[in-house]
Protein backbone atom coordinates (compact mmCIF):
# COMPACT_ATOMS: atom_id res chain seq x y z
CA UNK A 1 0.00 0.00 0.00
CA UNK A 2 1.06 3.50 -0.69
CA UNK A 3 -1.94 5.24 0.88
CA UNK A 4 0.48 6.52 3.47
CA UNK A 5 3.35 7.40 1.14
CA UNK A 6 3.63 10.93 2.43
CA UNK A 7 5.80 11.55 5.46
CA UNK A 8 7.16 8.07 5.11
CA UNK A 9 10.10 8.25 7.48
CA UNK A 10 7.52 8.40 10.23
CA UNK A 11 6.27 5.04 9.04
CA UNK A 12 9.76 3.65 9.03
CA UNK A 13 10.23 4.61 12.65
CA UNK A 14 6.89 3.12 13.69
CA UNK A 15 7.37 -0.06 11.72
CA UNK A 16 10.92 -0.49 12.94
CA UNK A 17 9.54 -0.30 16.44
CA UNK A 18 6.90 -2.87 15.61
CA UNK A 19 9.46 -5.22 14.14
CA UNK A 20 11.95 -4.82 16.98
CA UNK A 21 9.56 -5.02 19.88
CA UNK A 22 6.35 -6.74 18.83
CA UNK A 23 7.70 -9.74 16.99
CA UNK A 24 10.00 -12.60 17.95
CA UNK A 25 13.63 -13.15 17.00
CA UNK A 26 15.06 -12.26 13.62
CA UNK A 27 15.18 -14.29 10.47
CA UNK A 28 17.35 -13.92 7.40
CA UNK A 29 16.11 -11.99 4.38
CA UNK A 30 15.81 -15.06 2.12
CA UNK A 31 19.02 -14.45 0.20
CA UNK A 32 18.26 -10.88 -0.82
CA UNK A 33 21.62 -9.21 -1.60
CA UNK A 34 22.71 -6.53 0.82
CA UNK A 35 24.76 -5.56 3.85
CA UNK A 36 25.65 -7.68 6.82
CA UNK A 37 25.08 -5.96 10.17
CA UNK A 38 27.95 -3.69 11.17
CA UNK A 39 27.15 -4.21 14.84
CA UNK A 40 25.23 -7.08 16.39
CA UNK A 41 22.93 -4.88 18.46
CA UNK A 42 22.39 -1.93 16.11
CA UNK A 43 22.68 -3.63 12.73
CA UNK A 44 23.51 -1.01 10.08
CA UNK A 45 22.36 1.99 12.10
CA UNK A 46 25.83 3.55 12.15
CA UNK A 47 26.08 3.16 8.37
CA UNK A 48 22.84 5.14 8.04
CA UNK A 49 24.11 7.83 10.41
CA UNK A 50 27.40 8.04 8.47
CA UNK A 51 25.54 8.65 5.19
CA UNK A 52 23.60 11.53 6.72
CA UNK A 53 20.06 10.20 6.26
CA UNK A 54 18.15 7.03 5.52
CA UNK A 55 17.47 8.27 1.97
CA UNK A 56 21.17 8.85 1.24
CA UNK A 57 21.96 5.45 2.73
CA UNK A 58 19.40 3.80 0.45
CA UNK A 59 20.80 5.54 -2.64
CA UNK A 60 24.20 4.05 -1.83
CA UNK A 61 22.71 0.65 -0.98
CA UNK A 62 20.83 0.33 -4.27
CA UNK A 63 23.77 1.63 -6.28
CA UNK A 64 25.78 -1.24 -4.87
CA UNK A 65 23.27 -4.10 -4.77
CA UNK A 66 20.63 -3.30 -7.35
CA UNK A 67 16.87 -2.65 -7.21
CA UNK A 68 16.17 -5.03 -4.31
CA UNK A 69 18.57 -4.94 -1.36
CA UNK A 70 18.65 -5.75 2.33
CA UNK A 71 20.17 -4.31 5.48
CA UNK A 72 19.57 -4.51 9.23
CA UNK A 73 17.68 -2.46 11.79
CA UNK A 74 18.99 -3.84 15.04
CA UNK A 75 18.77 -7.62 14.78
CA UNK A 76 16.03 -7.54 12.17
CA UNK A 77 16.50 -7.76 8.38
CA UNK A 78 14.93 -5.12 6.17
CA UNK A 79 14.15 -5.42 2.45
CA UNK A 80 14.31 -2.23 0.36
CA UNK A 81 12.68 -1.91 -3.07
CA UNK A 82 14.16 0.64 -5.49
CA UNK A 83 12.39 0.25 -8.85
CA UNK A 84 8.91 0.96 -10.19
CA UNK A 85 8.43 -2.64 -11.32
CA UNK A 86 9.32 -4.12 -7.93
CA UNK A 87 7.07 -1.64 -6.17
CA UNK A 88 4.21 -2.57 -8.50
CA UNK A 89 4.72 -6.24 -7.72
CA UNK A 90 4.75 -5.66 -4.00
CA UNK A 91 2.03 -3.02 -3.68
CA UNK A 92 -0.79 -4.57 -5.68
CA UNK A 93 -1.23 -7.75 -3.60
CA UNK A 94 -0.67 -5.89 -0.30
CA UNK A 95 -3.19 -3.04 -0.29
CA UNK A 96 -4.75 -2.41 3.10
CA UNK A 97 -6.85 0.37 4.57
CA UNK A 98 -4.10 1.44 6.97
CA UNK A 99 -3.32 5.12 6.49
CA UNK A 100 -0.62 7.60 7.34
CA UNK A 101 -2.92 9.16 9.88
CA UNK A 102 -3.09 5.90 11.86
CA UNK A 103 0.69 5.52 11.77
CA UNK A 104 1.36 9.06 12.91
CA UNK A 105 -1.11 8.65 15.75
CA UNK A 106 0.81 5.57 16.89
CA UNK A 107 4.05 7.54 16.89
CA UNK A 108 2.46 10.30 18.96
CA UNK A 109 1.28 7.75 21.51
CA UNK A 110 -2.38 7.91 20.50
CA UNK A 111 -4.65 4.90 20.34
CA UNK A 112 -4.06 3.17 17.04
CA UNK A 113 -6.92 1.72 15.04
CA UNK A 114 -4.64 -0.96 13.59
CA UNK A 115 -6.17 -4.34 14.22
CA UNK A 116 -9.51 -2.72 15.07
CA UNK A 117 -12.83 -2.72 13.24
CA UNK A 118 -11.95 -2.27 9.55
CA UNK A 119 -15.28 -0.70 8.63
CA UNK A 120 -14.98 1.82 11.46
CA UNK A 121 -11.42 2.68 10.41
CA UNK A 122 -12.52 3.33 6.82
CA UNK A 123 -15.44 5.45 8.02
CA UNK A 124 -13.23 7.62 10.19
CA UNK A 125 -10.69 8.00 7.39
CA UNK A 126 -13.46 9.22 5.07
CA UNK A 127 -14.55 11.75 7.69
CA UNK A 128 -10.95 13.02 7.88
CA UNK A 129 -10.56 13.37 4.12
CA UNK A 130 -13.99 14.93 3.56
CA UNK A 131 -13.29 17.41 6.38
CA UNK A 132 -10.17 18.64 4.58
CA UNK A 133 -12.04 18.94 1.28
CA UNK A 134 -14.94 20.78 2.91
CA UNK A 135 -12.54 23.13 4.69
CA UNK A 136 -10.95 24.16 1.39
CA UNK A 137 -14.35 24.73 -0.22
CA UNK A 138 -15.70 26.88 2.60
CA UNK A 139 -12.51 28.82 3.30
CA UNK A 140 -11.08 29.35 -0.16
CA UNK A 141 -11.51 33.16 0.06
CA UNK A 142 -9.47 33.17 3.28
CA UNK A 143 -6.71 31.18 1.58
CA UNK A 144 -6.73 33.66 -1.32
CA UNK A 145 -6.43 36.52 1.18
CA UNK A 146 -3.40 35.01 2.92
CA UNK A 147 -1.67 34.45 -0.44
CA UNK A 148 -2.46 37.97 -1.65
CA UNK A 149 -0.95 39.41 1.55
CA UNK A 150 2.30 37.63 0.76
CA UNK A 151 2.17 38.70 -2.89
CA UNK A 152 1.71 42.35 -1.91
CA UNK A 153 4.65 42.13 0.48
CA UNK A 154 6.89 40.65 -2.23
CA UNK A 155 5.77 43.27 -4.76
CA UNK A 156 6.88 46.00 -2.36
CA UNK A 157 10.50 44.75 -2.27
CA UNK A 158 13.19 46.42 -4.39
CA UNK A 159 14.44 44.23 -7.20
CA UNK A 160 17.91 43.82 -5.70
CA UNK A 161 16.60 42.53 -2.38
CA UNK A 162 17.10 38.87 -1.53
CA UNK A 163 13.84 37.21 -0.44
CA UNK A 164 14.05 34.22 1.98
CA UNK A 165 11.75 31.46 0.76
CA UNK A 166 11.79 29.14 3.78
CA UNK A 167 10.80 31.67 6.41
CA UNK A 168 8.17 33.40 4.24
CA UNK A 169 6.52 30.26 2.88
CA UNK A 170 6.60 28.45 6.21
CA UNK A 171 4.80 31.49 7.60
CA UNK A 172 2.18 31.22 4.85
CA UNK A 173 1.70 27.49 5.52
CA UNK A 174 1.37 28.04 9.28
CA UNK A 175 -1.28 30.73 8.83
CA UNK A 176 -3.19 28.78 6.18
CA UNK A 177 -3.26 25.52 8.11
CA UNK A 178 -4.03 26.94 11.56
CA UNK A 179 -6.72 29.34 10.36
CA UNK A 180 -8.40 26.83 8.05
CA UNK A 181 -8.22 24.03 10.61
CA UNK A 182 -9.03 25.92 13.82
CA UNK A 183 -10.66 29.17 12.81
CA UNK A 184 -10.57 32.77 13.93
CA UNK A 185 -8.55 32.23 17.11
CA UNK A 186 -5.49 31.88 14.89
CA UNK A 187 -6.02 35.19 13.15
CA UNK A 188 -3.97 36.40 16.11
CA UNK A 189 -0.29 36.25 15.08
CA UNK A 190 0.77 35.46 18.65
CA UNK A 191 -1.33 32.29 18.61
CA UNK A 192 0.33 31.27 15.34
CA UNK A 193 3.80 31.91 16.79
CA UNK A 194 3.04 29.80 19.87
CA UNK A 195 1.76 27.05 17.62
CA UNK A 196 4.92 27.26 15.51
CA UNK A 197 7.18 26.91 18.54
CA UNK A 198 5.51 23.70 19.69
CA UNK A 199 5.09 22.38 16.16
CA UNK A 200 8.82 22.77 15.50
CA UNK A 201 9.79 20.86 18.64
CA UNK A 202 7.37 17.99 18.01
CA UNK A 203 8.13 17.58 14.32
CA UNK A 204 11.90 17.80 14.68
CA UNK A 205 11.95 15.09 17.35
CA UNK A 206 9.72 12.85 15.27
CA UNK A 207 12.21 13.33 12.45
CA UNK A 208 15.46 12.77 14.28
CA UNK A 209 14.95 11.50 17.80
CA UNK A 210 13.46 8.07 17.25
CA UNK A 211 15.59 6.40 14.61
CA UNK A 212 18.87 6.93 16.45
CA UNK A 213 17.39 6.64 19.94
CA UNK A 214 18.81 10.03 20.89
CA UNK A 215 15.52 11.30 22.32
CA UNK A 216 15.44 8.53 24.91
CA UNK A 217 19.05 9.24 25.84
CA UNK A 218 18.43 12.91 26.62
CA UNK A 219 16.05 13.59 29.49
CA UNK A 220 16.15 17.33 28.71
CA UNK A 221 15.12 16.87 25.09
CA UNK A 222 12.48 14.31 25.98
CA UNK A 223 10.90 16.65 28.54
CA UNK A 224 10.98 19.52 26.03
CA UNK A 225 9.21 17.30 23.49
CA UNK A 226 6.62 16.03 25.96
CA UNK A 227 5.91 19.55 27.21
CA UNK A 228 5.41 20.82 23.64
CA UNK A 229 3.10 17.90 22.82
CA UNK A 230 1.08 18.43 26.01
CA UNK A 231 0.74 22.15 25.35
CA UNK A 232 -0.34 21.53 21.75
CA UNK A 233 -2.94 18.99 22.86
CA UNK A 234 -4.29 21.43 25.46
CA UNK A 235 -4.69 24.15 22.84
CA UNK A 236 -6.45 21.80 20.41
CA UNK A 237 -8.89 20.61 23.09
CA UNK A 238 -9.56 24.20 24.10
CA UNK A 239 -10.30 25.25 20.53
CA UNK A 240 -12.60 22.24 20.05
CA UNK A 241 -14.61 23.19 23.14
CA UNK A 242 -14.87 26.81 22.02
CA UNK A 243 -16.08 25.86 18.56
CA UNK A 244 -18.49 23.23 19.82
CA UNK A 245 -20.19 25.74 22.09
CA UNK A 246 -19.94 28.78 19.84
CA UNK A 247 -21.62 29.97 16.68
CA UNK A 248 -18.68 30.86 14.46
CA UNK A 249 -19.58 31.73 10.87
CA UNK A 250 -16.36 30.16 9.59
CA UNK A 251 -16.49 26.44 8.84
CA UNK A 252 -13.11 25.07 9.89
CA UNK A 253 -11.63 21.57 9.64
CA UNK A 254 -12.30 21.05 13.33
CA UNK A 255 -16.00 21.93 12.89
CA UNK A 256 -16.42 19.11 10.39
CA UNK A 257 -14.91 16.66 12.87
CA UNK A 258 -17.22 17.91 15.61
CA UNK A 259 -20.27 17.55 13.36
CA UNK A 260 -19.26 13.96 12.65
CA UNK A 261 -19.84 13.15 16.34
CA UNK A 262 -16.28 12.14 17.05
CA UNK A 263 -15.21 12.17 20.68
CA UNK A 264 -13.20 15.10 22.06
CA UNK A 265 -10.12 12.87 22.05
CA UNK A 266 -10.64 11.84 18.43
CA UNK A 267 -11.15 15.44 17.33
CA UNK A 268 -7.93 16.45 19.09
CA UNK A 269 -5.95 13.58 17.55
CA UNK A 270 -7.15 14.18 13.98
CA UNK A 271 -6.56 17.91 14.35
CA UNK A 272 -3.04 17.22 15.61
CA UNK A 273 -2.27 15.01 12.62
CA UNK A 274 -3.59 17.52 10.09
CA UNK A 275 -1.91 20.56 11.62
CA UNK A 276 1.44 18.82 12.08
CA UNK A 277 1.57 17.15 8.67
CA UNK A 278 -0.29 19.85 6.75
CA UNK A 279 2.13 22.63 7.71
CA UNK A 280 5.29 20.71 6.82
CA UNK A 281 4.26 19.30 3.47
CA UNK A 282 2.56 22.52 2.36
CA UNK A 283 5.52 24.71 3.30
CA UNK A 284 8.09 22.52 1.58
CA UNK A 285 6.07 21.99 -1.59
CA UNK A 286 5.73 25.77 -1.93
CA UNK A 287 9.43 26.41 -1.13
CA UNK A 288 10.72 23.92 -3.69
CA UNK A 289 8.21 24.99 -6.36
CA UNK A 290 9.22 28.66 -6.21
CA UNK A 291 12.91 27.75 -6.03
CA UNK A 292 12.78 25.46 -9.09
CA UNK A 293 10.83 28.08 -11.03
CA UNK A 294 13.62 30.55 -10.26
CA UNK A 295 16.04 28.18 -12.03
CA UNK A 296 14.10 28.11 -15.30
CA UNK A 297 12.82 31.22 -17.07
CA UNK A 298 11.25 29.06 -19.78
CA UNK A 299 9.13 27.12 -17.28
CA UNK A 300 8.06 30.36 -15.59
CA UNK A 301 6.96 31.86 -18.89
CA UNK A 302 5.04 28.75 -19.92
CA UNK A 303 3.26 28.73 -16.57
CA UNK A 304 2.57 32.46 -16.86
CA UNK A 305 0.93 31.98 -20.28
CA UNK A 306 -1.31 29.21 -18.95
CA UNK A 307 -2.36 31.27 -15.95
CA UNK A 308 -3.21 34.26 -18.17
CA UNK A 309 -5.08 32.08 -20.68
CA UNK A 310 -7.18 30.29 -18.04
CA UNK A 311 -7.60 33.02 -15.42
CA UNK A 312 -6.95 36.31 -17.20
CA UNK A 313 -6.58 38.87 -14.42
CA UNK A 314 -9.10 37.17 -12.11
CA UNK A 315 -8.14 35.28 -8.92
CA UNK A 316 -7.98 31.51 -9.19
CA UNK A 317 -11.04 29.56 -8.02
CA UNK A 318 -11.50 25.94 -7.00
CA UNK A 319 -13.39 25.14 -10.20
CA UNK A 320 -10.57 26.61 -12.33
CA UNK A 321 -7.76 24.65 -10.68
CA UNK A 322 -8.35 21.44 -12.71
CA UNK A 323 -7.87 23.51 -15.90
CA UNK A 324 -4.35 24.50 -14.83
CA UNK A 325 -2.74 21.37 -16.23
CA UNK A 326 0.74 22.77 -16.66
CA UNK A 327 0.69 24.12 -13.10
CA UNK A 328 -0.08 20.57 -11.97
CA UNK A 329 2.87 19.32 -14.02
CA UNK A 330 5.12 21.91 -12.32
CA UNK A 331 4.03 20.69 -8.88
CA UNK A 332 4.43 17.03 -9.86
CA UNK A 333 7.94 17.74 -11.12
CA UNK A 334 8.69 19.69 -7.94
CA UNK A 335 7.76 16.69 -5.82
CA UNK A 336 9.83 14.40 -8.05
CA UNK A 337 12.94 16.56 -8.37
CA UNK A 338 13.02 17.53 -4.69
CA UNK A 339 12.22 13.92 -3.68
CA UNK A 340 9.76 15.56 -1.35
CA UNK A 341 8.97 12.36 0.55
CA UNK A 342 11.83 9.96 -0.12
CA UNK A 343 10.77 6.86 1.81
CA UNK A 344 7.67 4.81 2.61
CA UNK A 345 7.39 1.50 4.38
CA UNK A 346 5.08 -1.28 5.45
CA UNK A 347 5.23 -4.48 7.44
CA UNK A 348 4.96 -7.64 5.36
CA UNK A 349 1.75 -9.21 6.70
CA UNK A 350 2.08 -12.49 4.80
CA UNK A 351 4.97 -14.08 2.95
CA UNK A 352 5.43 -12.39 -0.41
CA UNK A 353 7.68 -12.33 -3.44
CA UNK A 354 9.27 -9.65 -5.62
CA UNK A 355 11.25 -10.73 -8.64
CA UNK A 356 13.01 -13.93 -7.63
CA UNK A 357 13.18 -13.02 -3.96
CA UNK A 358 10.91 -14.23 -1.17
CA UNK A 359 10.02 -11.70 1.53
CA UNK A 360 9.19 -13.49 4.77
CA UNK A 361 6.18 -12.60 6.87
CA UNK A 362 6.77 -9.76 9.36
CA UNK A 363 9.71 -8.35 7.38
CA UNK A 364 9.97 -4.58 7.27
CA UNK A 365 9.76 -3.55 3.59
CA UNK A 366 10.97 -0.08 2.63
CA UNK A 367 9.84 1.67 -0.52
CA UNK A 368 12.90 3.67 -1.55
CA UNK A 369 10.84 6.36 -3.28
CA UNK A 370 13.75 8.79 -3.47
CA UNK A 371 15.79 6.17 -5.33
CA UNK A 372 12.94 5.52 -7.77
CA UNK A 373 12.33 9.24 -8.35
CA UNK A 374 15.89 9.64 -9.65
CA UNK A 375 16.02 6.33 -11.57
CA UNK A 376 17.19 6.92 -15.15
CA UNK A 377 15.27 3.82 -16.32
CA UNK A 378 12.01 5.48 -15.26
CA UNK A 379 12.74 9.20 -15.81
CA UNK A 380 14.72 10.65 -18.69
CA UNK A 381 17.42 13.01 -17.36
CA UNK A 382 16.18 12.43 -13.80
CA UNK A 383 18.13 15.31 -12.21
CA UNK A 384 16.70 17.87 -14.59
CA UNK A 385 13.65 19.96 -13.58
CA UNK A 386 11.36 19.35 -16.54
CA UNK A 387 7.58 19.59 -16.03
CA UNK A 388 7.02 18.61 -19.67
CA UNK A 389 7.84 15.02 -18.76
CA UNK A 390 4.37 14.78 -17.19
CA UNK A 391 2.73 15.24 -20.57
CA UNK A 392 3.44 11.52 -20.98
CA UNK A 393 0.89 9.09 -19.55
CA UNK A 394 3.67 6.75 -18.44
CA UNK A 395 5.13 9.42 -16.15
CA UNK A 396 1.74 10.11 -14.59
CA UNK A 397 1.14 6.38 -14.05
CA UNK A 398 4.50 5.93 -12.34
CA UNK A 399 3.84 8.98 -10.19
CA UNK A 400 0.44 7.68 -9.16
CA UNK A 401 1.88 4.27 -8.32
CA UNK A 402 4.35 5.95 -5.96
CA UNK A 403 1.48 7.59 -4.09
CA UNK A 404 1.85 11.20 -5.27
CA UNK A 405 -1.29 11.61 -7.38
CA UNK A 406 -4.71 10.14 -7.98
CA UNK A 407 -6.54 8.13 -5.34
CA UNK A 408 -3.26 7.07 -3.78
CA UNK A 409 -2.27 10.61 -2.72
CA UNK A 410 -2.91 11.36 0.93
CA UNK A 411 -5.24 14.25 1.83
CA UNK A 412 -2.42 16.38 3.29
CA UNK A 413 -0.67 16.35 -0.08
CA UNK A 414 -3.87 17.24 -1.92
CA UNK A 415 -4.29 20.16 0.48
CA UNK A 416 -0.70 21.25 -0.19
CA UNK A 417 -1.25 21.11 -3.97
CA UNK A 418 -4.24 23.45 -3.62
CA UNK A 419 -2.30 25.96 -1.52
CA UNK A 420 0.68 25.83 -3.88
CA UNK A 421 -1.57 26.33 -6.93
CA UNK A 422 -3.14 29.42 -5.35
CA UNK A 423 0.32 30.71 -4.46
CA UNK A 424 1.77 30.26 -7.95
CA UNK A 425 -1.34 31.60 -9.66
CA UNK A 426 -0.90 34.86 -7.76
CA UNK A 427 2.88 35.27 -7.71
CA UNK A 428 3.75 34.18 -11.25
CA UNK A 429 1.27 36.63 -12.83
CA UNK A 430 2.82 39.53 -10.89
CA UNK A 431 6.49 38.68 -10.44
CA UNK A 432 9.45 36.97 -12.05
CA UNK A 433 11.77 34.86 -9.89
CA UNK A 434 15.56 34.83 -10.28
CA UNK A 435 18.21 32.75 -8.57
CA UNK A 436 20.73 34.38 -6.28
CA UNK A 437 24.17 34.02 -7.83
CA UNK A 438 26.60 31.55 -6.26
CA UNK A 439 23.94 30.25 -3.90
CA UNK A 440 24.28 26.51 -3.23
CA UNK A 441 21.00 24.83 -2.28
CA UNK A 442 21.27 21.43 -0.62
CA UNK A 443 18.42 19.27 0.66
CA UNK A 444 18.06 17.79 4.11
CA UNK A 445 16.17 14.49 4.05
CA UNK A 446 14.15 13.82 7.18
CA UNK A 447 10.38 13.33 7.17
CA UNK A 448 10.28 15.41 4.01
CA UNK A 449 13.07 17.02 2.03
CA UNK A 450 13.73 20.64 2.90
CA UNK A 451 16.60 23.03 2.13
CA UNK A 452 19.38 22.77 4.71
CA UNK A 453 19.52 26.55 4.92
CA UNK A 454 17.06 29.24 3.97
CA UNK A 455 16.89 29.62 0.20
CA UNK A 456 16.92 33.05 -1.40
CA UNK A 457 15.60 34.49 -4.65
CA UNK A 458 15.32 37.96 -6.17
CA UNK A 459 12.13 39.34 -7.63
CA UNK A 460 11.23 41.60 -10.53
CA UNK A 461 7.81 42.98 -11.39
CA UNK A 462 6.07 41.96 -14.60
CA UNK A 463 5.28 44.89 -16.88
Amino acid sequence: MLDFAIFAVTFVVILVGAVLYLYPSSRRASGIPGLNPTEEKDGNLQDIVNKGSLHEFLVSLHDRFGPVASFWFGRRPVASLGSVELLRQHINPNRTTDSFETMLKSLLGYQSSLGGDAAENVKRKKVYESSINRTLQHNFPLLLKRVEELAEKWQSYPESQHTPLCSHLLGLALKAVTQLSMGSRFHDDMEVLRFHKNHEVIWSEIGRGYLDGSLEKSSTRKKHYEDALCEMETVLKSVARERKGGSSSQSAFMDSLLHANLTERQVMEDSMVFTLAGCVITANLCIWAVYFLSTSEDVQEKLYRELKDVLGDEPVSLDKIPQLRYCRQVLNETVRTAKLTPIAAQLQEVEGKVGQHVIPKETLVIYALGVVLQDADTWTLPYRFDPDRFEEDSAERSFSLLGFSGNQACPELRFAYTVATVLLSSLVRKLKFQQVERQVVEARYELVSTPKDDTWITLSKRS
